[in-house]
Formats: structure tokens, C-alpha cells, sequence
């Protein structure tokens, strides 16, 4: 057994205690392995034993591996800040993207989404630790962004994102994944059909998985320490 094989399955188990603990079950949190920095060969170790959901912070190093390995039949999730000269790529190959935070990108997305392709699968990301080094839409502005992104063509608004501050206090971790998941039950109040809430990374994913999250994205973990 390889170790990408071994960890994966590790992960998988701490997955399934976080949710028998919460009250859910396995099957409602999606393991999304992050192999940013990491070598097609070790996307397709993953792939063999079973992945099949991968996250690139990089456009194009995620291209490359996308083209490479289109074969596998992988769905590849965008979760990195997102630049407006790399929206065209973004959408000509990924089938996620949980990064979108302001309305420009949103549009250029929209309009470079190939219209014989399925709609692109939308997170918004919301800063709730109010970092300013950190990306995302400010939690009293997202409202009106989700509005206008859930009007786009050839976009689909599926939920929220967010990446708060590192923290091994646990009661902060629940408590900014908390306030993600009262985020967007009040956007469903506001009609908006929302069912992702992609929270939660290696170091804290049994505190998302406790508040609601529906994808972890997970890449230490599974892949060891990153490559500089």
C-alpha cells in the first residue's frame, strides 16, 4: 500500500468519525484532495485508490494536470484567489470553483463558460476572520454578490466557502464555521438553492464537518508537506 493510499484511507476514517459524531453520515461530506504542488504521478496514486474529487490553488498547474490525466474521467475543483486574466482558463477546464469573490470575476467566468458545456459549479468564498490578506467577500456584501452571480448563465451557485485564520482553538474553528453555515441558510431564506458549504481543511476538518460542511478540502493530509 502506498502511503498517498494508506493516508487517504486515514483520512477517509477521520472523515466518517467526524460525521457519526455530528449526527451525519459519511456519504454527505465530500473529500476533495488538494494536490497543488504535487506531481501528476501522485494524482493518479489517489485516483487508483478511489479519488476521485482534486483541488488546484495554481491555473496553470491544474491545466496541465487536467490535460494530462483527462483520461481518469477526475471532476478538479479551482480553490485558489482567482485573477481576472485567468478566468478563461479557469473555465475552460475546471468543473468547480470555490474561490469567486467579487462580481467581475463572476461575469468573466459567465461569459468564457463554453455553452455546450455543463454549467460551472460556483462556491463563493466569505472571509469570516475579516483578515485583509485574505480573499473573500465581506459577510454584510455577500448577499448582494450571491444575487447577482445566481443570475449568471452558465453558472450554477452551489454555496459557500471559507479558509478562517489557522487556530488549534477549537471553540473559534466552530465558531467561524458556524457562522458560514448561518450564512447561507440565510441566503436559502432569501430563496437562493444552496446546498455546499466547503469548509474545513486538514488541521480542522473535524470542526467543519461538526458544523455542517458538505466538502473538506484536504491536502497535508493526504500528500505529505508541500513542495516549495
Amino acid at each position: 500500500m502506498s502511503s498517498i493510499t494508506a493516508n487517504l484511507q486515514a483520512v477517509r476514517q477521520r472523515v466518517e468519525a467526524a460525521a457519526r459524531a455530528a449526527g451525519r453520515v459519511a456519504d454527505a461530506v465530500r473529500l476533495v484532495a488538494v494536490s497543488k504542488t504535487f506531481a501528476s504521478a501522485a494524482v493518479r496514486e489517489a485516483a487508483a485508490a478511489g479519488q476521485n474529487d482534486f483541488g488546484e490553488n495554481y491555473v496553470t498547474e491544474g491545466v496541465d494536470k487536467i490535460k494530462e490525466l483527462s483520461a481518469l474521467g477526475l471532476t478538479w475543483h479551482y480553490i485558489g484567489p482567482i485573477q481576472s486574466n485567468k478566468t478563461r482558463l479557469i473555465a475552460e477546464h475546471f468543473d468547480w470553483v470555490h474561490s469567486v469573490d467579487r462580481e467581475k470575476v463572476a461575469e468573466r467566468l459567465s461569459q468564457a463558460r463554453g455553452a455546450g458545456r455543463d454549467d460551472l459549479q460556483v462556491c463563493i468564498q466569505v472571509n469570516v476572520s475579516g483578515e485583509a490578506s485574505k480573499s473573500g467577500v465581506a459577510p454584510t456584501e455577500l448577499a448582494a454578490l450571491a444575487r447577482k452571480v445566481a443570475r449568471l448563465p452558465r453558472l450554477r451557485l452551489r454555496g459557500l466557502m471559507a479558509i478562517p485564520e489557522p487556530t488549534q482553538d477549537v471553540r473559534l474553528q466552530l465558531a467561524r464555521f458556524a457562522q458560514l453555515h448561518a450564512l447561507r441558510d440565510e441566503l436559502k431564506r432569501l430563496g437562493l438553492e444552496l446546498d455546499t458549504l466547503s469548509m474545513g481543511m486538514s488541521a480542522d476538518m473535524e470542526a467543519a464537518i461538526a458544523e455542517g460542511a458538505t466538502m473538506v478540502r484536504v491536502g497535508t493530509a493526504i500528500f505529505g508537506e508541500r513542495k516549495s
